[in-house]
């Protein structure tokens, strides 16, 4: 098999995040060749320009170079929008960090005018491609929990102003305060991208959400506005409902409004997965059975603790660790994209869709709308569950071949 030619990319946007993606994008995948960098502070596309021995560029600059064919768009959400549709306008395949934007209307007006360019157009999190998240994908499709049937998943956090630098650093921005921040936008992308991968499209939705509490004080005082109030222009809390078109039925719970916890379970007929924050590539992965053995083909471990008294069970219940059957188990940030690029290669269609980031998007608006209605919202998106990449044993760069397909 001929190594196939690199695809030229740029990245747009040099805060913090830039730093894992440059580093993956340069040297982790043979087949994206790194050459410019831009950011609206010329000392951040700098640094990282340096760092990289890449150049230094203006995003006029990146869009006019016939050469690059890709941009990875890491700015903040609320220019999403406008870096991404200014790419795709310059014939450039966009990859663009979680959310796709700020608002439904925006996200489709990309999708369509991408696919009117023929163009392609995924957005991040791009983490269920790493191993940990495709080796459970293969635990549940290769039936190790008998058939899905519900899911929980619960993401709370706190994004308070206690900190020095909060709303001064741009690499603390867009968190508490401005739309697309907050947990729903922020961390519920995750959840989301890998529960449809996990299960396919969604049917319908329903929930309630919102913000109960939009207008704040600066609480740290170290900060130079502290007692002096502000406006938390984003959605802060949602719990939805949340209906498959497979029949899998589960909640979510995602807020930035209480101390932190985090959950993630799959329940099946015979089994229930416990995963691992889908912010992280790979994770612990345990299969619990109701049984008096543990689970076939692994070694027992300790059950859990004897449930009360009077409770109604059929076994005991045990817990065993799975193992990791897929590569890229470390941060791997820019997977997304190398699959991009392999897909315009290959001519098929990227894992990291649009039709993907555009139906995580509309769960969060489906469950605000319902929220403010009352009523089930029907989704009139849709999109393919993502092709599982292949399950490999080879290590370090070769993992890379398993996005060659």
């Amino acid at each position: 098999m001929a190594r196939k030619k690199p695809v030229r990319i740029a990245v747009i946007g040099c805060g913090t995040i830039s730093g894992i993606y440059m580093e993956n994008l340069s040297k982790r995948f043979s087949i994206v060749e790194l050459v410019g960098c831009s950011d609206l502070l010329p000392e951040r596309s700098a640094k990282r320009a340096d760092q990289f021995g890449i150049r230094q560029m203006t995003n006029a600059e990146i869009y006019a170079d016939p050469e690059i064919e890709m941009v990875m768009n890491l700015t903040f959400p609320e220019a999403h929008f406008e870096v991404s549709r200014d790419a795709l306008n310059a014939g450039k395949h966009v990859a663009v960090e979680k959310m796709m934007t700020v608002t439904m209307a925006e996200a489709k007006e990309l999708k369509e005018l991408a696919k009117s360019k023929g163009l392609l157009f995924g957005t991040a999190p791009d983490t269920f491609l790493g191993g940990g998240w495709q080796s459970a994908r293969k635990y549940v499709d290769d039936g190790l929990i008998g058939q899905p049937r519900t899911f929980s998943a619960v993401c709370t956090t706190s994004y308070q102003p206690n900190t020095p630098k909060f709303d001064l650093s741009p690499d603390y921005f867009f968190f508490p305060l401005h739309p697309g921040g907050g947990v729903p936008y922020d961390l519920g992308g995750y959840y989301l991208h890998n529960l449809i991968d996990l299960f396919g499209p969604v049917r319908r939705v329903s929930g309630f959400g919102g913000n109960p509490e939009p207008d704040r004080t600066y609480s740290n005082p170290h900060h130079p506005k502290y007692g002096e109030p502000f406006h938390v222009d984003t959605t802060t809390t949602i719990v939805g409902a949340l209906e498959f078109a497979n029949g899998v039925l589960g909640t979510i719970l995602f807020s930035s409004d209480s101390s932190q916890s985090e959950s993630f379970l799959v329940h099946g007929t015979q089994g229930t997965l416990v995963l691992f924050h889908p912010n992280f590539y790979s994770g612990r992965i345990a299969l619990r059975r109701v049984s008096s053995a543990p689970a076939p083909m692994f070694p027992p471990q300790p059950a859990v603790p004897a449930p009360p008294e009077g409770a109604i069970v059929r076994g005991v219940t045990t817990e065993t660790e799975l193992p990791m059957l897929h590569g890229f188990l470390e941060n791997s940030r820019g997977i997304g994209l190398a699959d991009m690029a392999y897909a315009l290669r290959n001519g098929r269609k990227p894992r990291m869709s649009a039709d993907l980031g555009l139906h995580a998007f509309e769960v969060v608006d489906g469950i605000l709308e319902s929220a403010r209605t009352g009523r089930t919202h029907e989704m009139q998106t849709t999109c393919e569950r993502p092709k599982m990449l292949a399950a490999t044993a080879l290590v370090g760069t070769a993992q890379e071949f398993a996005l060659d397909d």
